[in-house]
């Protein structure tokens, strides 16, 4: 199926699916970043929005946990970095209607929860089309290791996605039902 038919398909499920309030268990991800003893105490997340998984939860307990959190902000020249910001700060609303962090402090993440449209059995990611995440992390992966984490819905997972050479797959994928 094309990019474009499985982003409208999704979107669609996605916004009838929300209203069920399904969520992802936080403990998930501190399961995942246990087990597989995972570095680093920077946690890149992102403020929900058109009917994402809610990452809120999870970046408040992982705060608790002494995790750095940071959250993308989009430049003028569409670009994606993260920036520090605690529960405690204002967040100001972007071009696209999403809150981003005030802070100036860019961070790098060694943990990146990631906001997804698709996903199937190899891992690779299906966003919005504009490419914020595969630049970022095409950009962060030659200067340092990152841990993607891509929180979904089940019924966001397909067979296949195709994928070009600026595509970059997810090192894991948290539902609300399992851990791939």
């Amino acid at each position: 199926m094309i990019k474009s038919k499985i982003r409208k398909k999704i979107l669609q499920i996605r916004k009838i699916n929300n209203l069920k309030n399904l969520t992802i268990d936080p403990d998930a991800i501190i399961k995942i970043l246990k087990t597989k003893n995972i570095k680093g105490k920077n946690i890149g997340g992102y403020y929900p929005y058109n009917y994402e998984i809610d990452s809120l939860d999870i970046l408040k307990l992982l705060e608790k946990k002494k995790y750095k959190i940071s959250l993308p902000k989009i430049s003028k020249n569409n670009q994606m970095n993260f920036f520090s910001w605690s529960f405690k700060e204002p967040l100001s609303i972007n071009t696209y209607g999403i809150p981003e962090p005030i802070s100036t402090k860019a961070v790098y993440p060694d943990i990146l929860l990631v906001p997804l449209l698709a996903f199937d059995n190899n891992l690779n990611r299906l966003g919005y089309g504009g490419g914020y995440y595969d630049r970022y992390l095409n950009m962060m992966l030659k200067k340092k290791h990152i841990t993607t984490i891509g929180l979904s819905y089940s019924f966001q997972k397909v067979n296949e996605l195709q994928t070009n050479k600026y595509d970059v797959k997810l090192n894991f994928v948290i539902t609300e039902k399992d851990i791939f």
